[in-house]
C-alpha cells in the first residue's frame, strides 16, 4: 500500500477463486501478493483427483477454505462413491464440499437430501444451472431451486456460468442474461448468493449493479487483484459508481 490513505474501502463480498491446476509455489506467489482478497479456493472439476502431491498444494492453501469441484462430486455420485469422498475429504481436511448437477441428471429431491446429508460435516456450495449451453431454465425455476438448496443447508448458492461464461447464467455467445439475474436477485437474500463471473466485463457488471460487497465466483488467480481493483472503483469500469456515487444502472 502506498505511503498515502485515498480513503478506499470496502466491508464484504466473497471473492471466489477457481484453480485450474496451479502448483504449490505459483500459490505461494499469489498468496504473496493477493491473499489478503481470496476467500475460497475450488480446485476446478477433478483436477484435486489428478494433481501430484495434492496434500502439499493443500499445505500451501491452508489458510483458505478449499472446495473440490461440483463436477467430481457427479463423478462421485454416479461411481456410487459418496461415503469414499467423505472420507477423501476429511483425510485431506477439507471443510467445504461442492455439490452440483450441472452435466449429469440428479433427481431432484435427492440433491435435496444430498445437500442436508454433506451439510451434516461440511460446509455446503451448492451450485445451480446448467453446464450444457443449450439447456434454459425459465427464472422462477432458478428461483425455486436456489431457495430449496439454501433451505436444505446449503451456505451459499452458486449460479453456474462454466468457467468461459457460455452457459447458465450467460447465454452461450457469452452474454449475460442480466433479466433472470435481476429476478434472482429480487427473490433471494444477496449475501447468500456466489455468482459465477469469470469475465472482466461480468465482474464489472455486477459490482456496477449490486455494489462492491456483491460475492463473485470462479475468478482466476491471476485475476484477483484486478477484481479488488473494480471492488473499490481503482479502475474506470467501476470508478464513477464505486467512488463518485454515481446511480447504479438498472438490473435488467
Amino acid at each position: 500500500m502506498p505511503a498515502f490513505d485515498i480513503g478506499v474501502v470496502r466491508d464484504g463480498g466473497l471473492t471466489h477463486v477457481l484453480d485450474k491446476g496451479l502448483g504449490p509455489r505459483g500459490w505461494e506467489d499469489v498468496l504473496e501478493v493477493s491473499g489478503d482478497y481470496i476467500d475460497i479456493v475450488k480446485l476446478g472439476w477433478g483436477t484435486a483427483y489428478v494433481t501430484s502431491d495434492l496434500r502439499r498444494k493443500l499445505d500451501v492453501l491452508k489458510e483458505k477454505p478449499v472446495v473440490i469441484g461440483g463436477t467430481f462430486f457427479e463423478v462421485v455420485y454416479v461411481r456410487g462413491k459418496l461415503d469414499e469422498y467423505k472420507q477423501w475429504l476429511r483425510d485431506l481436511g477439507l471443510s467445504h464440499v461442492e455439490i452440483s448437477d450441472g452435466t449429469i441428471e440428479i433427481p431432484r429431491e435427492r440433491k435435496l437430501e444430498l445437500i442436508a446429508d454433506f451439510a451434516r460435516d461440511f460446509t455446503v456450495l451448492s451450485e445451480v444451472g446448467s453446464k450444457d449451453s443449450e439447456v434454459v431454465f425459465a427464472p422462477y425455476q432458478w428461483v425455486e431451486w436456489l431457495k430449496e438448496e439454501k433451505d436444505a443447508g446449503a451456505w451459499k448458492v452458486i449460479t453456474e456460468a462454466r468457467e468461459g461464461g457460455t452457459a447458465g447464467i450467460f447465454r452461450k455467445d457469452g452474454d449475460m442474461r442480466t433479466g433472470l439475474i435481476d429476478e434472482i436477485a429480487h427473490e433471494i437474500d444477496f449475501h447468500d448468493i456466489v455468482w459465477e463471473a469469470p469475465t472482466k466485463a461480468s465482474q464489472a457488471w455486477f459490482i456496477r449493479h449490486f455494489g462492491p460487497e456483491v460475492n463473485l465466483g470462479n475468478i482466476p488467480p491471476e485475476e484477483v487483484i484486478p477484481l479488488e481493483t473494480l471492488r473499490l472503483g481503482l479502475r474506470g469500469d467501476t470508478l464513477k459508481e464505486v467512488l463518485l456515487g454515481g446511480e447504479r444502472a438498472p438490473a435488467s
